[in-house]
């Protein structure tokens, strides 16, 4: 039994799960990093990182995964940090309900399925971290990002519950909430975005040709941007303190927001929410 912590990392193509992968391994960690796409393996693979397939729509890459590493570490699996997700835009009424569905089961439904295959390992070893990177919006509506913000908010409330159920177990869970990070995020919502939304018959056509300006940069620059790293910071703390945190607001944005939330009365902060661009 080797004394090197072993730890799965989702979404590591490219963002936040591949700068926390290879910073987790620099640190000494043992680090399982998934990916989507078979072709983003070789990257990952390169920088020494035991890199696997996983799509947390299919179940049964799920359990490969999880079997995979159980068999590479003699069934020890000491974190796991749940992060791979994408942002579906576009207004609620313009959701259809396969679309929705489609956002809770990579961005919900994957990460449950993934996380109670590794709890019973933690359980007969005693310990374990599972670390959710959520979103500000997780906390905090923001309009034209429903299905995104409707994944996040059962994300908290499944997470929170869960970290109350395993206490004393050994095992801590807790919720990273990052506000706007240098990633691929914002490319892939927009492809979403142009695939499933009506951009041009909908009743909101005018205020999409603003939210396209924003997705493709062609709009105003977000100067409270920060880079992976900061997610790295709180994930470093999350995963190795005595005592993690339950919640790890990321940019100046999100602390901003979730505290507006909590002080001001709820139709003041909705109509305030409403006026951001």
């Amino acid at each position: 039994m080797t004394d090197t912590r072993s730890i799965i990392v989702t979404g590591c193509s490219s963002g936040i799960g591949a700068y926390c992968a290879r910073a987790l391994k620099a640190e000494g960690w043992r680090v399982f990093a998934s990916v989507r796409k078979r072709e983003d393996l070789a990257a990952l693979e390169a920088d020494g990182l035991e890199a696997l397939v996983m799509d947390y729509t299919d179940g049964s890459s799920i359990a490969t995964l999880v079997d995979t590493v159980a068999e590479r570490t003699g069934r020890r699996i000491d974190a796991l940090f749940n992060n791979g997700a994408y942002g579906q835009p576009g207004a609620v009424e313009d959701l259809s309900t396969d679309v929705l569905r489609r956002q809770f089961e990579t961005n919900f439904f994957g990460w449950h399925e993934l996380t109670r295959r590794v709890i019973p390992m933690m359980r007969r070893q005693g310990h374990g971290r599972i670390v959710q990177c959520s979103s500000i919006l997780g906390l905090v509506a923001y309009r034209y990002r429903g299905a995104y913000t409707a994944s996040k908010f059962a994300l908290e409330g499944l997470s929170v519950t869960l970290r109350m159920e395993l206490e004393g177990s050994g095992i801590h869970v807790s919720l990273i909430e990052p506000g706007p990070i240098e990633s691929r995020f914002t490319a892939n919502a927009l492809a979403q975005i142009r695939e499933n939304i009506d951009l041009v018959n909908s009743a909101h056509a005018r205020e999409y040709k603003r939210q396209l300006a924003r997705l493709d940069g062609s709009g105003p620059i977000n100067r409270h941007k920060l880079g992976p790293e900061a997610v790295h910071e709180v994930l470093r703390h999350a995963l190795t303190a005595t005592r993690p945190r339950p919640h790890y607001l990321v940019t100046t944005p999100a602390k901003q927001g979730a505290m507006l939330k909590r002080l001001l009365p709820a139709g003041l902060f909705y109509r305030l929410m409403r006026s951001l661009d």
